[in-house]
């Protein structure tokens, strides 16, 4: 059963939160989801948009998403795109669909003069990993992710106190 991807809609909405929550649940992240249907509605379609969803569809059946938002890179002066979610419902898993969303991804980034696509994996999570090899994708094993978040983040954005 061939599928459709279509950009996401404002009344989508509904529908990405849902399969954010599905991959959280998957990746066992699903306590750290703190996302509501208003701050989506705002990250993708309010005045600034931060990031765009991809939905992959069969028939009429919501099968999985995409979210990616750009990027920049200073070596190669030039854009790229970063694979912030990628998740195919389980029924629909093996249909191609991760590969035809992630080719959508390959595509618009060339398309916008970008020459990366890059995203994270979790380590533990070998079908992702498996799926990703054989696309061509490689692991960056010379980096290593760092995050600053809640509290760190908030107490190295505060003022210095005056000396």
């Amino acid at each position: 059963m061939p599928c459709t991807l279509r950009p996401a809609l404002p009344a989508d909405v509904p529908l990405i939160l849902q399969l954010i929550r599905e991959l959280a649940e998957y990746e066992k992240l699903l306590d750290q989801v703190v996302a509501t249907e208003t701050l989506i509605e705002q990250a993708l379609f309010g005045r600034n948009p931060k990031a765009q969803v991809i939905l992959a569809e069969v028939g009429t059946a919501s099968a999985g998403f995409a979210l990616s938002f750009p990027t920049f890179s200073t070596f190669l002066a030039r854009p790229g795109r970063y694979l912030e979610d990628l998740y195919v419902r389980p029924p629909y898993r093996g249909l191609g669909i991760g590969k035809a969303l992630i080719a959508e991804l390959a595509r618009a980034t060339i398309d916008q003069g970008g020459r990366r696509l890059e995203w994270s994996v979790l380590n533990w999570n070998q079908p992702a990993i498996d799926f990703y090899q054989r696309l061509g994708a490689r692991p960056q094993g010379d980096w290593t992710v760092y995050r600053l978040g809640d509290r760190a983040l908030t107490e190295l954005a505060a003022p210095a106190p005056p000396k």
